[in-house]
């Protein structure tokens, strides 16, 4: 246990130096997205083979290293997540990807051995081998920040954190600032909440701070609701400590001793592995009473909600930590006013306090350097859909979506044409090929009429259909809503069932109208931000694509081809042999014909099931 900062400083020094005197890291992703992979059998073979060749390998840093000791790593994610399972190799960086148990043998002759890579294994793009991690494409054109050292560290190791400085900003915010310096960091830095709204974080903790109320609160909101983001997420399973760093300057600087981490049960790594850091946190005397000797104490808990997406919402997620049901409240009383239990509170989300550390280390100059002045810093994005590169994403704030796109993405997947991208999740909205030079950052994309949100990026192609988008997304917010107020409750139930009739072939003229007028009532009289925003996704699609909406209204056909209902199956007696496959494929008998003649479709009786499209071996069934 640390009871002092020379005990610190002298434990981080050790750290670094064993860390560093490794001949060789072995890097097995262990994120999600590669342990549903196999990468811990992965990591388990390659430590059993260098084990039987004789070498010497260590999971843990070692006090005094061996020379040629390998230091075997479980880390966090590295992002290019389609290509799971990842090993990374360094210090030559070499990055494997899809690697099989198969694989291990070779890996060890051929590299940890032989210090060679095997170029099979390497990520080939374009008719080009890319052999180590910064030569890739997908990551030479990011600017990792809160995710620098991910892929280089054990996640689960506190003695790796501060092998690579961890918990300098808890030592300089003890021991050389004050808590209103801390604040006067924070706020000069710009750092604006990774949440979705952008609200400054210096501004929040400010108004925290002169609160007279003794009691006061820190909580972070781990509770990532939207569809294909998993940002905090990763950085809960990946860097723990650096989240919860955060949340101890803050407390800090606001003068709480408690703090709670709100994450969904879904999240079970990210939940162990939160468990796992306050307990060596607390071990090592960094959280608890009196810590480092001076007077500063802090407890951590962790409570886990049960996967409602309004608890996303600030008032929803405290009234969750107190038992009660997830649902907001009006305001004011805002929470840095009446928060947790009716306290002082200080809410930001995970990739937020993520943020703080840095500042604090580096200052706040260095901070307003990346990005632009009106959105510093990076930002993380899940960037999936219909684009050749997926996976968890960093760049700086400002960076266009065409960089993200191509630059990072790699252009579209297929033959098929970039469309649209929806940002931001259900609250976000769409952007097309007219924002592609649009920086994203939270003042240009609000002009726009989207949103940041937590970081989802959806990339969508031509054969997307946009109505339909916008009902998947209107049907999440429907069944999400907690109910309480009548505009959402009432309002988004009348918008889907509109959609659904659209997308039915069952529209009606003054559909479009009537969308846009519900969505101006729920924008302008829900009582939280997740309602306030359910609308986006179908106000922003019939901005830029009315025309969709008007082809399923007046001519019942989807120009995407992707709304069953839709669709239109004839047969083309000239390519039709009569063989009687589709006929037999059918399950509801809608094809008559002859053996050896041209069959029919009778569309009374067809369902549009695709049946006979799959089943003829002519392509005499046309879908229109």
């Amino acid at each position: 246990m640390f009871t002092n900062r020379e005990e610190l400083i002298q434990a981080r020094n050790r750290y670094r130096l064993s860390y560093e005197a490794e001949k060789r890291r072995v890097v097995v992703c262990c994120g999600t997205g590669c342990v549903s992979c196999g990468s811990l059998e992965i990591f388990d073979k390659l430590k059993d083979l260098m084990e039987k060749n004789g070498i010497d390998c260590a999971v843990e840093l070692q006090e005094d290293p061996h020379p040629d000791t390998i230091g075997m790593k479980k880390s966090g994610c590295h992002g290019f997540c389609e290509m799971a399972p990842l090993v990374r190799i360094d210090p030559e960086g070499y990055l494997y990807t899809k690697v099989k148990l198969e694989d291990c043998e070779e890996i060890v002759n051929k590299t940890i051995l032989g210090g060679e890579c095997v170029d099979r294994l390497a990520i080939k793009q374009d008719g080009k081998v890319y052999r180590t991690h910064d030569e890739v494409p997908f990551f030479s054109k990011q600017t990792r920040v809160v995710f620098d050292y991910c892929d280089r560290v054990n996640a689960t190791s506190v003695e790796e954190y501060l092998a690579v400085g961890g918990y300098q900003a808890l030592e300089k915010v003890l021991f050389d600032m004050t808590p209103e310096q801390i604040v006067e960091e924070i706020t000069e830095s710009n750092l604006r909440g990774r949440g979705g709204a952008g609200f400054q974080a210096g501004k929040k903790w400010s108004q925290v701070a002169r609160q007279k109320d003794p009691e006061k609160y820190v909580v972070c909101n781990g509770d990532e609701g939207d569809p294909g983001a998993f940002m905090d997420r990763s950085i809960m399973e990946d860097e723990p400590h650096r989240m919860i760093e955060g949340m101890m300057v803050a407390a800090r600087a606001c003068g709480a001793s408690e703090g709670y981490i709100y994450v969904r049960a879904e999240y079970p790594v990210a939940v162990a592995r939160l468990n796992l850091a306050i307990k060596q946190a607390t071990e090592l005397g960094l959280l608890g009473d009196n810590i480092l000797g001076t007077d500063f104490s802090f407890h951590l808990h962790i409570n886990r909600g049960a996967g409602a997406f309004v608890c996303g919402e600030g008032s929803a997620l405290t009234s969750s930590i107190e038992g009660k049901r997830g649902m907001p409240r009006t305001k004011p009383p805002r929470t840095v006013e009446h928060g947790l239990f009716d306290k002082p509170t200080v809410l930001n989300n995970v990739e937020t306090y993520a943020n703080v550390p840095l500042i604090i280390v580096n200052g706040a100059e260095w901070y307003k350097g990346i990005g632009p002045a009106n959105s510093p810093g990076t930002k993380s994005f899940a960037l999936t859909g219909n684009v050749r590169n997926t996976g968890l994403i960093e760049v700086p704030m400002g960076t266009t979506l065409r960089e993200v796109i191509y630059d990072i993405g790699g252009g579209m997947r297929g033959e098929n044409e970039f469309k649209a991208v929806q940002i931001g999740g259900p609250s976000g909205g769409c952007l097309t090929e007219e924002h592609m030079d649009l920086p994203l950052d939270f003042d240009s994309l609000k002009k726009a009429g989207a949103m940041i949100g937590s970081g989802g990026l959806v990339v969508m192609d031509s054969s997307t259909c946009m109505v339909e988008v916008a009902r998947f997304f209107m049907n999440f917010t429907q069944n999400e809503s907690c109910g309480k107020c009548v505009p959402c409750r009432e309002g988004t139930k009348r918008m889907l069932a509109i959609l659904e009739r659209i997308v039915a072939g069952k529209g009606e003229d003054g559909d479009i109208e009537l969308l846009l007028e519900l969505a101006d009532t729920i924008s302008h009289t829900a009582l939280c931000g997740l309602g306030k925003a359910a609308a986006n996704p179908v106000v922003s699609t019939i901005k830029s694509f009315r025309d969709e909406y008007e082809a399923h209204i007046y001519d019942k056909h989807c120009p995407a081809g992707a709304c069953r209902k839709l669709r239109h199956y004839t047969i083309d007696p000239t390519l039709c042999k009569g063989c009687t496959k589709c006929a037999r494929n059918c399950p509801v008998g809608a094809i008559q014909g002859e053996i050896r003649k041209p069959h029919t479709i009778d569309p009374a009786k067809c369902i549009k099931c695709g049946a006979c499209v799959d089943n003829c071996p002519f392509k005499a069934i046309k879908e229109g």
